[in-house]
């Protein structure tokens, strides 16, 4: 079972049905639209959520919903929680066009009951994602709004960019930098907890789990299929549903369909390296892994649906065009070493 001793929280800003009004980027060139805040927050609040699971942590979703949920609801939800910490995940804006105006800050609030330990918390993600890519730096700051300053327990609130800074919101599409900010996020509260931290990346953290088994990597399993479309209990108990559901994705990623999660259907469900040579007729989570990275890169893929149809083809050749690449709309290793990035 996940770590009884500390239960984390975490929250993303905003909604994206109906999407909060206000909380967007301005039109990307390439992509024709406006990013929703909601769709960075949401993305790196499930990778934090993952990576508190794989840590050993008990974790809380304040808002599951994609719909904004009042402040006020949010705070009730997680002062009946009793949890350990909190963590909120959003995207600044400056002005309503792009601008120079860039960088990540992390905030605490002083009226908070354990002001000295949100502040503590707030430190240590904030160096924590000044480790990872480049970026402007602006600080921990103090700021009173209900989820900081209202909730019974140390909290943080992440801003991780500009979504009126192209290069940072592009990133906001980017599962990389979605997961890199989740990561350092529980690299953080782990620091703050004093827990040592289990990389995301290192296959060997990840125990081959059955039908049966009862851990927190079947909460962490149960979590990660629902991101991809099942719908399952998150309750810990690899029973018949989770099996089923692990066989789908199996088959779905041309795995071997024995129901049985090891490395290969882990790296799988992770999107981990070395990637896989995708192409016109393949299907599967590194091709929506792959359609997230042409969004990022200002390419209108259409849906993101885990399928390398006619128009991720074509948005393949853009790609590789404009990065001076073999035109050939096949995604192997050397366009995967161009595109699988954080600019």
């Amino acid at each position: 079972m996940p770590n009884e001793i500390y239960y984390i929280g975490g929250n993303d800003e905003h909604g994206t049905q109906p999407p909060t009004p206000g909380k967007r980027t301005p039109v990307v060139p390439g992509l024709n639209r406006s990013i929703l805040e909601n769709e960075f927050n949401r993305a790196a609040k499930n990778k934090f959520l993952e990576a508190d699971l794989r840590n050993g942590f008990s974790v809380y979703d304040v808002k599951p919903e994609n719909a904004d949920i009042s402040i006020s609801e949010r705070v009730r939800r997680i002062n009946r929680q009793n949890l350990t910490a909190l963590v909120t995940f959003a995207y600044n804006a400056f002005g309503e066009e792009f601008n120079n105006t860039s960088g990540v800050e992390v905030f605490y609030s002083l009226t908070n009951p354990r002001a000295n330990q949100s502040r503590a918390l707030a430190q240590d993600i904030y160096e924590n994602l000044l480790e990872g890519t480049p970026q402007n730096g602006r600080g921990v700051k103090t700021l009173d709004v209900g989820v900081l300053s209202g909730v019974n327990c140390p909290s943080a609130l992440i801003e991780a960019g500009f979504m009126t800074n192209l290069e940072e919101a592009r990133r906001m599409l980017n599962p990389l930098w979605q997961t890199e900010v989740g990561e350092e996020a529980c690299q953080g509260v782990c620091d703050f907890l004093g827990v040592e931290y289990l990389p995301r990346d290192n296959l060997a953290n990840y125990p081959t789990i059955r039908r049966g088994d009862d851990n927190n990597f079947v909460f962490l399993l149960q979590f990660l299929l629902n991101g991809y479309g099942a719908n399952l209990a998150v309750d810990g108990i690899f029973g018949a549903n989770t099996e089923s559901a692990v066989r789908q994705f199996q088959q779905d990623n041309s795995l071997a369909v024995d129901g049985v999660v090891g490395q290969n259907t882990w790296r799988t469900l992770l999107t981990l390296a070395p990637y896989p040579t995708v192409r016109q007729g393949s299907r599967g989570a590194y091709v929506r892994f792959l359609q997230q990275l042409l969004s990022s890169n200002q390419i209108d893929v259409g849906n993101i649906d885990g399928i390398f149809g006619e128009r991720t083809l074509q948005a393949v050749r853009q790609y590789q065009t404009t990065k001076g690449l073999a035109l050939d709309g096949i995604v192997g290793p050397n366009t995967w070493n161009a595109i699988a990035t954080i600019y």
